[in-house]
């Protein structure tokens, strides 16, 4: 039998996505109620993480969706959606091994076998090392309920093929691909960059302009312009002078502190961030409800006009002074809306085109990939009819059945039209292949012809051996750009933007927590386990006690703790080695 829940909350929260997580766990860290509901059975919403035969399924339920009407309020109850969180124009397609035989060792039986070697992520991201979410989690002490690993490369494609991209100073000075005096003007260009402070004079000198125009009048060769302007600022031909060069001071200043990189990728996937909130929540107090029918929400008539008053979850109806709705539960056609002012309308959300591929071969051959491929990003500039480019992702997933590895790559991109594929294609086909081109093999004329040697060139052709593309689609708001009229205690969220990193997200949780609590603090450190006490605290005993105690006789605890204490020493001088290294990285 069903255990009830509490029949009354501070809040109420409705979904699991990152931005309405972030609320719950500042509510609950600050002393209030929290309930948090989810009618699926796993957290995240649109920013979860599935292995390869859960994410299966779920393209298979958002394809066989059935499209429901939308029920307006009625005596003043408004029916939620049942399945709020579902992508759409779901495609997926597998290579034709049973024709062209394995790839690599690789067929789809042995894919499908390894489907717990994947966490694929729905809408991939990248943390900047200093940057709104890396800082968030370490002030809140949030940090600990995750693991994290450096990004390992950042590519592009120029003159028709895939190359690193020179980043750090060390970087610079080693890549073949940038001349003596290219390298100089590179690193003369980014110091500029660096020292940038947006002062009166300065942005009436950049203002007006493009990135790509103030690029060009430093005098920078085509190949360090599309670098700078594509793979560190990760802009395009529109992206604005200034924001521009904060995006470039952004990524130099994130060098150096995790590694070569500035860069971090949650180790199991996207999805772990929006968990990381929903358990400083639960520990805090939180309830959570996943796979929780939530039919909808009572109103009532108030001088305003509607008000929020309860939730109906099951036989129960819970109430709460204020409520929290994620992405996908309610519809936009039962509130009044208007269209924003001009210059208000801010930047939208969701309405992205995504494809998830497994390939052979890492991007631009194993060379490329030091360490078996790692982590890597990749933007490319925008194609015909698009305002924004592609970026692309990719993780490798080594394997114990296959000798060689597996490739997971992510493309997103904003949504142009219904078909996510080929919204798409423009971008895949610049660096993956449908058809297997196995590396050919090349003779050593210089030997005899009873000592002629065969050499295999590296195979730099990534072949696609399983491909899906589905939309996530706007919010409700977003979707009709529209401004909503909600009943008072009703608040909405949206979901995930296209952005590299989780800034607008966050920016969206902390508005919508101050209008909540405006005069609480957004999401204080939290303790750690060592730090809290429960009940009384032991006494300590005086001085002159511990003075009676028996002396310690035993020459083994002895040894013990003069190792404890030479340990602590040898760990203290690491810690000091390992700053002064840093320091001179950075």
């Amino acid at each position: 039998m069903e255990e009830d829940l509490p029949t009354e909350f501070d809040l109420i929260v409705i979904g699991t996505g990152l931005t309405e997580s972030i609320i719950a766990a500042a509510a609950s860290r600050i002393g209030k109620t929290v309930l948090h509901l989810d009618t699926n059975d796993y957290y995240g919403g649109y920013w979860a993480s599935f292995n390869l035969e859960a994410f299966r399924k779920y393209l298979n339920s958002s394809a066989t969706q059935i499209s429901t009407t939308v029920e307006p309020i009625n005596n003043n109850f408004l029916p939620l959606q049942a399945q709020p969180t579902l992508v759409r124009n779901v495609q997926e397609q597998w290579y034709n091994f049973t024709e062209k035989g394995d790839v690599d060792g690789w067929n789809r039986e042995k894919i499908e076998q390894e489907f717990r070697k994947f966490n694929i992520d729905l809408v991939p991201k990248l943390l900047y090392a200093r940057g709104s979410m890396v800082e968030l989690l370490i002030s809140s002490n949030i940090c600990r309920y995750a693991e994290f690993r450096a990004l390992d490369r950042v590519a592009t494609v120029w003159d028709g093929r895939i190359t690193t991209v020179p980043c750090s100073r060390s970087d610079v000075f080693t890549n073949k691909e940038v001349n003596v005096v290219e390298k100089r003007l590179l690193m003369k260009f980014l110091q500029s960059c660096v020292t940038y402070e947006e002062d009166s004079e300065a942005k009436e000198e950049l203002d007006g302009k493009t990135f790509l125009e103030h690029l060009q009048s430093h005098k920078l060769t085509p190949n360090l312009t599309h670098y700078v302007l594509c793979a560190i600022a990760m802009g395009n031909a529109r992206t604005p002078c200034r924001e521009g060069i904060a995006a470039v001071k952004k990524f130099l200043m994130s060098l150096g502190h995790y590694g070569n990189s500035p860069f971090l990728f949650p180790v199991y996937g996207c999805g772990e961030i929006p968990q990381c909130f929903c358990r400083l929540c639960a520990v805090f107090g939180g309830i959570y409800c996943l796979n929780k029918a939530v039919e909808g929400i009572h109103f009532k008539q108030c001088n305003e006009g509607l008000k929020y008053d309860s939730v109906k979850c099951g036989k129960q109806n819970i109430t709460s002074k204020g409520l929290v709705v994620g992405q996908g539960y309610m519809s936009c056609a039962v509130f009044s809306k208007s269209t924003p002012a001009e210059g208000a309308a801010q930047k939208l959300c969701g309405n992205l085109a995504r494809a998830v591929i497994l390939t052979n071969v890492p991007l631009g051959g194993a060379s490329q990939n030091p360490g078996g491929g790692g982590v890597a990003i990749m933007k490319l500039p925008p194609a015909n009819n698009h305002q924004e480019g592609a970026t692309i992702l990719q993780m490798s997933h080594p394997s114990g059945t296959c000798p060689k590895a597996i490739y997971l790559i992510h493309v997103t991109t904003l949504a142009v039209t219904e078909n996510p594929e080929e919204d798409l294609k423009p971008y895949v086909a610049q660096i993956l292949s449908k058809d297997y081109l196995p590396a050919p093999e090349i003779t050593n004329e210089n030997a005899s012809d009873t000592e002629s040697e065969s050499v295999k060139r590296e195979n730099t052709s990534s072949t696609i051996l399983y491909e899906a593309y589905f939309n996530i689609p706007s919010c409700l708001a977003c979707a009709e750009n529209a401004n909503l009229s909600l009943p008072v205690g009703v608040r909405l969220v949206c979901g995930p933007y296209h952005e590299l990193d989780y800034d607008q997200s966050i920016e969206q949780a902390k508005t919508v927590f101050h209008e909540i609590y405006p005069d609480e603090e957004f999401l204080p450190r939290a303790p750690d386990p060592e730090e809290i006490i429960i009940g009384e605290e032991e006494p300590v005993p005086d001085q002159g006690d511990s003075l009676q105690d028996e002396p310690v006789d035993n020459a083994s605890e002895c040894r013990e703790l003069e190792s404890e204490s030479t340990d602590a020493q040898e760990a203290k001088e690491d810690a000091v080695d390992k700053a002064e290294e840093c320091t001179e990285q950075k």
